[in-house]
């Protein structure tokens, strides 16, 4: 958009965020907030187009397994065409182009195609600069570092995050949205949040640097607990436990200060007046407690209190009363390293 500016001066820019590809719709509001701060920055108008991610995927229907760069992208790209140029029609703007064509992963002559199909189409003239040549590429790296842009992993296509992920062998935690609404570690939201603060310390005019940091991630898939093989016991697992064959039975062994062990995995429960005393709640119900659970902060915290250790994966398990006889524990979760934000105020 500066280079625009700067070949352009006399033209006036007008930003189109058109982007129904974007998935899921946390990541597309995180996309769209950095825009915003880009285009305030610079001066430039910013409309916000529909996320008609229904259309979007009616369109790329049968495409799902195209690799990058391939047809879906192709589809994709004259869908969201066919939007910027009534957008530009409507306005009664003459020309139009993309940030796209300083994208690296994209095919600038498949960009040029479908943009020259709806210059003819529509009469409307698409621009086509090569701003990656030349150093582009490198200037658009530093920028980037020095404007501490948010900087996404993925094209934002559903399809492609799907492949992308898989290639990475890495889990696709961006699909994660937990049914009580919590923010978790690492998350769309948490960053989304994040980068929202940022924007309240620049308008406040306070310093900070971007730094990321490594850490222990966690997603868990899902749990349940059965007695008797059919009797389903409301139950709820706190984060960080693992079981590394999925499941596990047998029966309560002993009990010590409250936290009743399993004799198989070093699996514990904790009745949920336990849970409530630790973490200074009053939760009534299992379901309550699903449903709007304490922070991953405070779950540490009474993980700790049980375990005396930060290092702890052991499964731990709040349920309303103790259950006895035998029992079947089944756990899919999963620990990894990742990555994360982190604010430096100066």
């Amino acid at each position: 958009m500066q280079k625009l500016q700067k070949d352009y001066p006399h033209e006036k820019l007008v930003g189109f965020f058109y982007d129904p590809n974007i998935h899921p719709y946390s990541e597309y509001k995180l996309r769209f907030l950095d825009v915003q701060r880009s285009c305030k920055k610079l001066g430039i108008d910013l409309i916000e187009g529909e996320y008609d991610f229904e259309e979007w995927i009616k369109a790329v229907k049968g495409l799902e397994k195209e690799p990058e760069k391939g047809l879906r992208c192709e589809v994709c790209f004259d869908k969201r065409f066919e939007g910027a140029a009534h957008k530009a029609l409507e306005l009664g703007q003459k020309t139009f182009t993309t940030t796209l064509l300083v994208s690296p992963l994209k095919s600038q002559e498949q960009l040029k195609k479908s943009g020259d199909l709806f210059e003819q189409k529509h009469g409307i003239k698409f621009l086509a600069p090569d701003y990656r040549s030349g150093g582009g590429s490198q200037d658009q790296s530093r920028v980037t570092k020095e404007q501490q842009l948010y900087r996404q992993d993925y094209c934002g296509c559903l399809f492609g995050l799907t492949m992308q992920r898989e290639q990475q062998n890495r889990l696709m935690d961006e699909m994660f949205s937990p049914i009580s609404g919590d923010i978790l570690p690492a998350s769309i939201e948490e960053r989304l949040n994040f980068y929202q603060h940022r924007i309240d310390l620049e308008e406040k005019d306070i310093s900070y640097k971007i730094q990321k940091h490594k850490f222990l991630n966690y997603r868990i898939f899902s749990s349940r607990l059965i007695k008797n093989k059919t009797n389903l016991i409301p139950s709820y697992t706190l984060s960080y436990s693992t079981l590394a064959r999925k499941k596990a039975q047998g029966r309560i062994e002993f009990e010590h200060e409250d936290v009743h062990y399993f004799n198989r995995e070093e699996i514990r429960f904790i009745s949920l007046e336990h849970f409530n005393l630790l973490s200074q709640q009053k939760y009534k119900t299992i379901q309550e407690l699903i449903f709007n659970p304490i922070s991953y902060e405070k779950e540490h915290q009474v993980r700790f209190k049980i375990t005396h250790s930060h290092q702890d994966l052991s499964p731990i398990v709040v349920v309303e009363h103790i259950p006895e006889g035998k029992l079947t524990y089944e756990l899919d979760a999963k620990v990894y390293e990742d990555t994360k934000e982190q604010l430096v105020i100066f």
